[in-house]
């Protein structure tokens, strides 16, 4: 809930029953977002202090992402406006992400980032640089070719027997690893594109090779293994994103997605700003993740410039930038 860029509540249904299969199972994800979407809008008016009748707009993610899920908020969310008699708001997922960083909680007067500036957007399906130019303008200057940064980290743990999720856990084990110790290629990629597919592979090969010397070498050398993945996934991510910044010549930089939650992730790039003399801007750790907030925050820009969607509108699972 959202009353200009101030948050007045934001709630997440955490779905755990994709654990125990290792992944998201996209019929359990869109069941579950049936069920909770009521219960959960029902605790934000009442945390929020609100009524349904003082609700101006309603936003909504109309893409990227899976069709199931996407299916449920969108009826939902044209449910609402049509009862109310309100205007709705679609909003790219990705977007939203980035405009996270311009969220702010009563009381709080932290520096949001000026435009124009760069975002290194990562999760576990898209990993994306950017140039915002202004909130409803936005470039692509460069993306993976193939695999995300996060669905690395994920296959990675899921090599190393790691439960779901498993970028988290690669990052809690990195922690505690010398990431010099076990080295893996970088991908030739030209520009500012990304690719993970070809890490992935080494990654197999190495810990196949390994294991066939010593059975229990994942478990021996675990921590920094990790430390290893996660700095080499790190450093194809930077390199390319203080390239850019350069040749953009911005004052600011910033990160979104679900792995910017990532700590090693968020304390390189703290570095790199102080190094080059960068401001920095990394979102609050309740932001990085999918969350409510970031797409009211993004349907506030379009609110304000009268941008809005009809009944007619229906959702994407691949969603133009």
């Amino acid at each position: 809930m959202l009353k200009g860029d101030v948050l007045l509540s934001n709630f997440i249904a955490n779905q755990s029953v994709h654990e125990r299969f290792g992944g998201v199972v996209p019929e359990l994800a869109s069941r579950a977002h049936q069920q909770n979407i009521i219960p959960v809008v029902d605790q934000a008016l009442k945390s929020a202090g609100v009524q349904v009748g003082d609700i101006g707009a309603v936003a909504f993610t109309r893409g990227p992402g899976l069709m199931g899920s996407l299916l449920v908020g969108v009826s939902f969310a044209k449910s609402f406006a049509m009862a109310r008699g309100i205007p709705m708001v679609e909003v790219n997922h990705m977007q939203a992400h980035i405009l996270a960083h311009f969220i702010r909680k009563p009381g709080e007067n932290y520096p949001a980032p000026e435009f124009p500036f760069l975002c290194l957007t990562v999760s576990g399906g898209h990993t994306q640089l950017v140039l915002v130019k202004s909130p409803l303008e936005m470039e692509i200057i460069g993306e993976t070719l193939d695999d995300a940064a996060g669905e690395a980290f994920d296959k990675s743990a899921k090599l190393l027997g790691l439960p779901y999720p498993g970028g988290p856990q690669v990052d809690q084990h990195a922690a505690l690893g010398d990431a010099s110790r076990f080295t893996f290629p970088h991908p030739q990629i030209p520009e500012y594109n990304f690719s993970f597919s070809g890490l992935k592979t080494s990654i197999l090969y190495f810990l196949q090779k390994e294991q066939k010397k010593d059975a229990d070498f994942i478990e021996k050398n675990i921590h920094d293994i990790c430390a290893g993945i996660q700095w080499t996934i790190i450093e194809i991510l930077l390199k390319k994103f203080k390239k850019a910044a350069r040749e953009f010549k911005v004052k600011d930089i910033a990160i979104a997605g679900g792995v910017s939650a990532n700590k090693g992730l968020r304390n390189a790039i703290t570095r790199m700003g102080e190094e080059n003399n960068w401001r920095v801007h990394i979102p609050p750790f309740e932001y990085c993740t999918d969350n409510a907030a970031m797409i009211a925050m993004a349907g506030s820009f379009k609110f304000a410039e009268g941008i809005f969607a009809d009944q007619q509108i229906a959702p994407l699972a691949r969603m133009p930038f």
